[in-house]
């Protein structure tokens, strides 16, 4: 299991980096294996260039079990994983659009996005802001735990976005919606006025349970 994950983690993340979620070596993602080990993406690499063989291989305290040392932002990865125990996955991205919208003043921190299509709202939603910080600072990492418990994905403002999945496919699909929301956001701004949001009732339905 291990090295299919390995070389799903390369192709997955060069997808990634061919169709510009990430640049240079910016972004990481992560899986969880069963024993609770974590494979990440390795400090300064670029998620087009991953190599199996060099991925990090980290215990669940961070401890680097085999790899290139881990990113920086790994430690926050580990506490979503602490926090959400049905999370297999998480990817962090410097994609253009999302990034961009965390950088934007008066963001409802709850769900900075309101709901405008279905996707977004049983794919995504809600989608809280974390506030800024140095990006692996602790105050960071424990902002990420504490938004962790309440929600699979989020925005850290002037940063960009976080993304958990049962799996990494599943987490890698919800970054793309995640994404082409966030394009959809600024194309719509040409024309607030004129956007057509979804009702309560209409978002209850989309909700499993709602």
């Amino acid at each position: 299991m291990e090295r299919l994950l390995r070389e799903k983690m390369v192709t997955l993340g060069a997808s990634l980096f061919a169709r510009g979620y990430s640049s240079g070596s910016g972004g990481n993602i992560s899986a969880r294996l069963p024993d609770g080990s974590i494979l990440a993406t390795p400090t300064n690499a670029s998620l087009g260039r991953l190599a199996p063989e060099r991925l990090s291989l980290v215990a669940a305290d961070g401890t680097l079990i085999s790899g290139d040392p881990p990113s920086k932002e790994c430690a926050f990865h580990l506490k979503i994983y602490q926090a959400r125990p049905g999370c297999g996955a998480v990817v962090h991205l410097h994609s253009t659009y999302a990034t961009g919208l965390s950088c934007l003043r008066d963001l409802d921190p709850e769900n900075v996005i309101r709901p405008f299509t279905p996707y977004y709202v049983m794919k995504v939603a809600p989608l809280p802001l974390v506030p800024y910080y140095r990006p692996g600072s602790p105050e960071l990492v424990a902002a990420v735990a504490s938004r962790a418990r309440q929600a699979g994905c989020f925005l850290l403002a002037n940063h960009g976005p976080v993304v958990t999945g049962k799996t990494l496919e599943d987490a890698v699909n919800t970054a793309e919606e995640l994404e082409e929301t966030a394009k959809l956001v600024f194309l719509l701004q040409r024309n607030p006025a004129g956007v057509r949001y979804l009702e309560e009732e209409q978002i209850r339905e989309l909700i499993p349970g709602g």
